[in-house]
Order: C-alpha cells, then structure tokens, then sequence
C-alpha cells in the first residue's frame, strides 16, 4: 500500500500508466487473498476454534476493512487527480485553439467560436456585476435595518425626557 500511496502522490498523468495498473491488480489480489483467508478462519471459528483464533479473525477483519478503504480512497485520488490533469489538458487545448482562430483566417466556425469566447466573458462580468449589486443591498438593508433602530431609540428616549 505504501508503494501505491507514493505512486498515487506522485501521479498527475491523463494516460493509465501499466506500473499503476500492475500494483492496482496486485492490491486487488492480495485483498482478495486476504478474504479468503478471513473466510477459512470464520469456518474454523464457528466450528469450535478457541478464543485467540477468534480474537485474530477479529484483528484480520480490521485490518481488511482498514486496508481496503484506504485502497480504495487512495484508488478515487489517483482518479479524481487524473480528471483534474484531463480537464486542465483541455482547458490548454481550448486556449490553443482560441489563440489560432484569432491568428488564422475568419470562417464562419471560427467567427462563431470567437463570438461564443466573448460571450462567456461577457457573462462573467455580468455575474461580478450582480454579486457587486447583490452586496451593496445587503449593505444598504444592514443600514436601514441600523438607521431604523436608531429612530426607535431615540423616539424611546425622548418620551422619557421630555425637552
């Protein structure tokens, strides 16, 4: 496990490496193994095994849990890692290409795919726009809410003192 743990750290490649792919299977045998044992040992423990025997069995399921979880946690990384790389591939690929389509001849794709470009930009300025607005009104509420709390209180305190 601890040689996949160093792999999966160190992994950050889109293509399926065979050495990963070697330790993976290996792991996936050996845990198997490791029920099969686990299986022989629950036969002999409900046939009569004694305590310790019981108790290891118990230790052995631990372990087994143990083992497969962090494999499997370890396994979703490696996976979630090689997404990330995917996508950040792509995003590099898509930047290529929008930075050709602006050096290269105008067709009616290449037009679109710029118009398209710009709208994704224009869209993201709007959304800071409406955030902006979005937070000037709670700021403005938060002080109507302050102001008409004052106007209370002071109107509460002058029917207290008269002048």
């Amino acid at each position: 496990m601890s040689a996949y743990r160093k792999l999966v750290s160190t992994n950050v490649s889109t293509n399926g490496d065979a050495a990963e792919s070697d330790v993976e299977s290996w792991i996936e045998r050996l845990i198997k193994q490791l029920q099969q044992v686990n299986s022989q040992m629950q036969v002999l423990v409900s046939s009569g095994g004694s305590d310790m025997v019981s108790h290891t069995l118990t230790r052995h399921q631990e372990i087994l849990q143990d083992i497969t979880q962090e494999f499997y946690r370890l396994r979703s990384s490696l996976r979630a890692k090689k997404e990330h790389a995917s996508l950040l591939d792509n995003f590099k690929e898509f930047d290529r290409t929008r930075l050709d389509l602006e050096d290269g001849g105008e067709s009616e794709q290449h037009t679109l795919l710029k118009e398209h470009a710009s709208i994704s930009r224009n869209t993201g300025h709007v959304d800071n726009v409406i955030s902006q607005a979005q937070a000037t009104l709670g700021a403005l509420v938060f002080q109507r809410s302050t102001f008409g709390g004052i106007n209370s209180k002071l109107s509460n305190v002058s029917s207290r003192l008269p002048t």
